[in-house]
């Protein structure tokens, strides 16, 4: 008889231990889109308490950067590995992303050359500069900003220590710098076109249209990230072609054979554009975004990226040959080899551990392309 009353006893605690429980892998089911006025972590366990424990959860999105590991460098590049800061300046440069200045600023600098008017003086030197200011630090800080803006639900997933899911940066310091960065972007370009002596503010048109181009992408309804493809082709082009554009726009006239041109090239910025989606997988896949490492998984994805990129820049090589210019065409095939290299040395082994290193290696071969005119 106490044998039979032990076991219906441990039958007892086992079902109320079960319900209990369920009970709490039930509770935080309440909402998964909606950010509730609790912790980060809360929000975590609500999306994935469906197919995983806490202790998981916890592991792959922590709290705060791991301690002792951070870097000043990152934080102020605004990449991962980034040190937690509180000087509310840094936090917004950090927003802005430096590190993703260069390719726009390097944009200018091809466009400028490919334009044939750009001469070694003050005036021209001043102009490229401030132009390079207009590209990178205005409107790709303000692409930047706006982005993790309205990322930052994955972000509360996926690195929740950045500025704006952690706190340390406000709602409206995070408006403010918005509409601070687009405005005087757009106020350069407009100076641009007058100190040029546009009769059309070319310029202007450009930089609004960029403008335009990284609301779309970031915020909905359209979120052109939400597809990969689109999204990726969309940062792909501001990235290459607006600032190319707006560089041979200033010193000289756009024809529509740079604007393909340009446009072709930016299939290779698709590729680039990819890498950044690695990082993200978690995160993207919790709220429904389809980005080709989701969409296809990491294996496949990875391949694509470096496909778009390397077929695209054999493709211009062969089109430099074909117009004449073998010694271009060689040049930019001597570029991709090393490429080719750090891609396998790198980012087909682990495109998230390496997608920042990676990353430079594209930009030394974007000027390949300037003079073909």
């Amino acid at each position: 008889m106490s044998s039979v009353l032990n076991t219906v006893s441990s039958l007892r605690l086992s079902r109320v231990y079960n319900s209990n429980n369920n009970n709490h892998l039930r509770l935080p089911t309440h909402s998964v889109l909606t950010p509730p006025p609790v912790s980060f972590t809360r929000r975590r366990l609500t999306i994935r308490a469906a197919d995983t424990d806490t202790n998981e959860v916890k592991s792959k999105a922590p709290d705060k950067a791991p301690a002792g590991v951070g870097s000043s460098f990152n934080q102020l590049l605004g990449i991962k590995g980034a040190a937690q800061e509180t000087d509310k300046w840094k936090i917004r440069l950090q927003l802005t992303k430096p590190v993703t200045w260069p390719p726009l600023v390097w944009g200018v600098v091809c466009g400028a050359a490919a334009s044939g008017n750009f001469h070694w003086n003050l005036e021209d030197v001043a102009k490229s500069i401030l132009c390079m200011i207009m590209s990178g630090p205005c409107l790709t800080g303000y692409t930047q900003t706006l982005n993790d803006w309205y990322d930052r639900e994955i972000d509360a997933i996926n690195e929740p220590y950045r500025p704006i899911p952690s706190g340390a940066i406000s709602e409206n310091e995070v408006i403010s710098q918005i509409w601070l960065l687009l405005l005087g972007g757009l106020g350069i370009a407009g100076l641009l076109d007058v100190w040029a002596g546009h009769d059309f503010p070319i310029v202007f048109y450009l930089a609004l249209g960029g403008s335009l181009l990284s609301y779309i992408y970031s915020a909905p309804p359209l979120k052109l990230k939400q597809n990969g493809w689109i999204g990726n082709f969309a940062l792909g082009a501001s990235y290459i072609s607006l600032p190319w554009w707006a560089g041979q726009a200033l010193f000289g006239t756009l024809t529509p054979d740079i604007v393909v041109l340009t446009l072709l090239y930016s299939i290779a910025g698709l590729g680039i554009a990819i890498v950044n989606d690695f990082k993200s997988i978690e995160g993207d896949k919790a709220l429904g975004l389809q980005s080709l490492p989701v969409a296809f998984g990491a294996e496949t994805a990875k391949w694509i990226c470096v496909g778009a990129i390397d077929i695209t820049q054999l493709s211009i090589a062969g089109y430099l040959l074909g117009a004449g210019k073998p010694y271009y065409a060689l040049a930019l095939v001597a570029l991709i080899f090393p490429q080719v290299v750090f891609q396998f040395q790198y980012f087909l082994k682990d495109p998230v551990k390496y997608d920042v290193k990676y990353q430079v290696n594209f930009t030394q071969l974007r000027c390949s392309l300037t003079r073909t005119d």
